[in-house]
């Protein structure tokens, strides 16, 4: 499957969107709307006469509306009859743009919001995040949480091959279709673990939808859309390499490919096995076509739009995702936003540096008032001892810099720290 010809999937240059067909669909739409109520172009739904200036938002709110009505008829009264806690279940939600699959752990609990993670392209919620959550400390976290794992769309393990000339969904529906989700399962909001591609989507969804979103964690962002070169030389690397080869160089730092590590083999032959190469091809071919975010701090020009929430941003040292984020960092509010920069820990902190992640997402979450160090007992107990017991200087350098200010909460202040090992 790694081999198929370059024509087996069609793909426009990036920043036309408009070659794609997506304005011109919608516009369509429109139109067909104003002579008929039951226009049947507009995504197969009905919208409402009056849209809002941004069109992403009118469908999914649509689509909320009638989940709602469906949902209000189905859905127990108990929530952990639907989701028992420590079970995971998986669901196909369906959404305005097409099906998600959907892995959940746990209940909404009161107000709590859910953590909801959104994998890279070239992985899935199993590759990218089994090994963060099956991290001790990461446990004694999401005990108290619902956890909510989104495969994009025919990424997930055992996904059906599109079929050919399928048009993909843009980074502006798979944030759209994120909604649906929220309101399905009755999260009241979630806190968003995104990594690479996943981290760009859970960006857009709390553009479009702030109310939704508490919080961002986000790995590796990337905020800028590839230019004509970047797009062109991604291109020629298509057609002279295999789609592992091709996505690994976005996954991993270029030391650990020169030094073609134990953990870049393993992802490499799972790339290849438990993702469908096609469908793996047309997210690829979809993220390198994907537009600049449009946020700026505020200030700095007019009407700018930024995040609202606490956002933690995170990257490896030597990751090739660290000139993106630095430069996500300069759009985003100072007042309550983290820049953790990981030492040693390669393009994907979450697999090599997961206990020190996991401490990082800890204080975040009690910088927004979730997590109260009393119900951390061996978390503190841990860090407690890893603190007293730094007798070498080696020891002391490597976690005295983890967070000197951490009960003040990682959302609360504006930080640049860096974890070393």
């Amino acid at each position: 499957m790694a081999g198929m010809k370059e024509q087996q999937f069609p793909e426009e240059k990036p920043l036309l969107p408009e070659q794609r067909g997506i304005h011109s669909d919608m516009e369509k739409g429109e139109a067909g709307e104003r002579s008929s109520p039951a226009s049947p172009k507009a995504f197969n739904n009905t919208l409402p006469h009056r849209r809002p200036t941004h069109r992403w938002h009118v469908i999914a709110r649509h689509w909320l509306r009638k989940t709602r009505c469906r949902t209000n008829e189905v859905l127990p009264d108990n929530d952990e009859q639907l989701m028992p806690a420590g079970d995971w279940k998986e669901h196909d939600v369906e959404t305005p743009f097409g099906m998600l699959h959907v892995v959940i752990r746990g209940a909404p609990k009161g107000n709590k919001p859910a953590i909801l993670t959104y994998h890279d392209v070239g992985l899935n919620h199993k590759l990218c995040f089994n090994t963060f959550f099956s991290n001790e400390d990461m446990q004694e976290i999401t005990k108290h949480f619902v956890v909510c794992h989104v495969d994009a769309p025919g990424q997930q393990i055992g996904a059906s091959q599109f079929p050919q000339g399928h048009q993909y969904q843009t980074m502006d529906q798979l944030a759209a279709m994120l909604p649906t989700v929220v309101q399905h399962f009755g999260f009241k909001s979630i806190v968003g673990i995104g990594v690479g591609a996943g981290s760009y989507i859970l960006a857009k969804f709390a553009l479009m939808f702030p109310d939704l979103v508490e919080g961002l964690v986000l790995l590796n962002i990337d905020p800028n859309g590839k230019g004509w070169i970047d797009w062109a030389a991604s291109k020629l690397s298509g057609l002279t390499s295999t789609l592992p080869d091709t996505v690994l160089p976005h996954l991993f730092s270029q030391e650990e490919l020169m030094n073609n590590t134990e953990l870049v083999q393993s992802y490499r032959q799972q790339i290849n096995n438990s993702l469908n190469q096609f469908n793996l091809q047309l997210f690829w071919s979809m993220y390198n076509s994907r537009r600049d975010l449009e946020m700026n701090r505020s200030g700095t020009v007019l009407n700018a739009k930024t995040l609202k929430c606490p956002v933690m941003l995170v990257v490896g040292d030597n990751a090739p995702a660290e000139e993106g984020v630095v430069e996500c960092n300069s759009k985003l509010d100072p007042t309550n936003t983290t820049f953790l920069k990981m030492a040693d820990s390669g393009g994907l902190p979450q697999l090599t540096q997961p206990g020190k992640l996991t401490e990082a997402f800890k204080y975040f979450l009690q910088g927004m008032g979730y997590m109260p160090s009393v119900s951390m007992t061996r978390l503190a107990r841990s860090r407690t001892a890893s603190l007293t017991s730094a007798s070498s200087l080696e020891g002391s350098r490597s976690r005295a810099c983890v967070h000197s200010d951490s009960t003040e909460g990682v959302g609360s202040v504006a930080h640049t720290m860096e974890v070393s090992c």
